[in-house]
């Protein structure tokens, strides 16, 4: 399977601090990675990396093979990169159908489609972001990403701070997006173990560094490497994946 994303060498971070260093990853068409580590290892910095919002000090990028290395943000969404960031960023003062009609580009994700990948979302088109609770807002986040028909979706901590039944409603969905729908998926989550069940690999990082790649399977069943590598009791909600 030909590489969606590659990234060479990338050395990035935030004015003068340098959080990624050297870092290299590729990501196949379809390919869904679940990006794992500590908190302040870097997985933020990584997705802001691929979406153009940090300062790049060395390395490539490519997507699809076409060097995005210096686009803008907004190119770099316009070439297929999908991004839902922990603050959502939805449009707030917009109704639901609103805030995807208002961003849908042409391809396969339409919003009447994205909408019924969310059923608590199709029953209130009509309502405003200020009255979603946190779960719908992530919802509808995701599926204003969806609509843009990006080649990629990068996702930072979809779950968190969600009740366990919006949490259970929105893995499901995202199980659909990347196993049914095959579109490629960078997700960074704290509880690994629910990440890990519905990806196909992961990548763990160490002070801006990958440490670990592998099929997610195998770290999941791995207690000891969980351990080593997260501080995650075998079984149980891993409490400093960040």
């Amino acid at each position: 399977m030909a590489d969606l994303l590659v990234l060479e060498a990338l050395t990035a971070g935030y004015g003068e601090a340098r959080v990624l260093s050297g870092l290299s990853l590729a990501l196949a068409e379809g390919e869904s990675l679940a990006l794992l580590g500590r908190n302040g290892m870097g997985k933020t910095t990584l997705l802001n990396s691929i979406i153009g919002l940090t300062r790049r000090f060395g390395g490539s990028l490519r997507l699809g093979g076409r060097d995005i290395t210096r686009l803008p943000p907004e190119q770099r969404a316009a070439a297929g990169v999908g991004w839902v960031p922990q603050e959502r960023n939805i449009f707030r003062s917009l109704t639901v159908e609103e805030n995807l009609s208002a961003v849908a580009r042409p391809g396969p994700w339409t919003p009447a489609r994205a909408l019924r990948l969310f059923p608590r979302l199709m029953e209130r088109p009509r309502n405003l972001g200020t009255r979603l609770s946190g779960g719908e807002q992530q919802m509808l986040a995701i599926a204003r990403a969806l609509v843009l028909n990006p080649r990629l979706l990068l996702l930072d901590e979809p779950l968190e701070g969600l009740a366990p039944i919006l949490a259970q409603e929105l893995l499901a969905a995202l199980g659909r997006i990347v196993r049914e729908e095959g579109l490629a998926a960078i997700i960074v989550e704290q509880n690994a173990r629910k990440i890990l069940a519905m990806t196909g690999r992961a990548a763990i990082l160490e002070r801006g560094a990958i440490v670990h790649q592998g099929p997610s399977a195998a770290l999941a069943a791995d207690r000891a490497g969980l351990e080593r590598f997260l501080g995650a009791r075998a079984g149980g909600r891993s409490a400093s994946i960040g």
